[in-house]
């Protein structure tokens, strides 16, 4: 694929990802809660931030589809019935019970996919300014700086990152894998942003991350960042990982991600 096409689909998704990030930032402190389901929140921002995201891309390709989290039904999102549509795909706010808490970690999320391929995607964390972002053979950038994931390979010196499902059940697959790796890891993290835990992978300050109840707008820029900046990504069960059946295990380095595999309880997706 030519340089030039790359070069602007990145070009706008910097701009509208910071444009979203700018709308949660004008949010704070003024925004309405609304449950969208158990446990999970949606806010004025993340609707605002999405609106922002819409508009800008929809301007300068009104041909592309737009796929955002702030859907009416979830049920409904499947892969393009065309392999070769262009879709973005959005998380306006990832984190949004941590912006509704004001705890200081969230993000949007961006990406242009076209079938299965990621061919650019942003991480934007408004309250760093820091602005994570990948062009398919590209690398992965932080503000002019380019990331390389980490060197561990062991489990018993690997950071981990998860995300579990809003409301977690006490017999739940995620949580029994949670405490299997929590007796081997040096450490896990929920930090409550699937996003920033892929971009912190890509930069290299986590070592590897794994959940299974996410959608694409999740997931879809993370996955990029963290092949561009040299990681290793999966389905959950080792195989291909599939972007319109999202659940994955990434880590930075092929040796601690094949010992994540060993430990984990084996796969069953319901």
């Amino acid at each position: 694929m030519a340089d030039e096409p790359l070069k602007s689909w990145l070009e706008t998704c910097e701009v509208a990802a910071r444009a979203g990030g700018k709308q949660l930032l004008e949010w704070r402190g003024r925004f309405r809660t609304r449950e969208k389901g158990a446990c999970d929140l949606v806010t004025d921002a993340d609707l605002a931030s999405q609106q922002a995201i819409r508009a800008l891309i929809s301007e300068r390709f009104p041909d592309h589809e737009f796929l955002g989290e702030e859907r009416t039904d979830h049920e409904f999102v499947k892969r393009p019935d065309q392999p070769d549509q262009f879709v973005w795909i959005a998380d306006p706010l990832d984190g949004t019970t941590n912006y509704v808490h004001g705890y200081p970690l969230y993000a949007v999320s961006l990406a242009l996919t076209r079938g299965q391929q990621v061919l650019v995607g942003v991480i934007y964390d408004p309250l760093r300014d820091e602005c994570y972002s990948a062009a398919q053979g590209g690398g992965a950038w932080c503000n002019g700086r380019r990331l390389k994931t980490s060197e561990t390979t062991h489990l018993a010196e690997a950071l981990i990152g998860v995300s579990l499902p809003p409301r977690v059940h006490g017999d739940s697959a995620d949580l029994r894998d949670f405490v299997e790796l929590a007796q081997v890891s040096q450490a896990l993290r929920r930090s409550g942003s699937a996003a920033l835990n892929m971009a912190h992978v890509a930069n290299g300050t986590l070592d590897a991350f794994w959940a299974t109840h996410i959608y694409p707008w999740d997931v879809a820029a993370g996955v990029l960042l963290i092949r561009e900046a040299g990681g290793v990504v999966t389905a959950r069960d080792g195989g291909e990982f599939d972007l319109w059946k999202p659940h994955l295990v990434v880590a930075g380095q092929a040796g601690l991600h094949q010992e994540m595999l060993a430990a984990m309880l084996p796969f069953e997706r319901k």
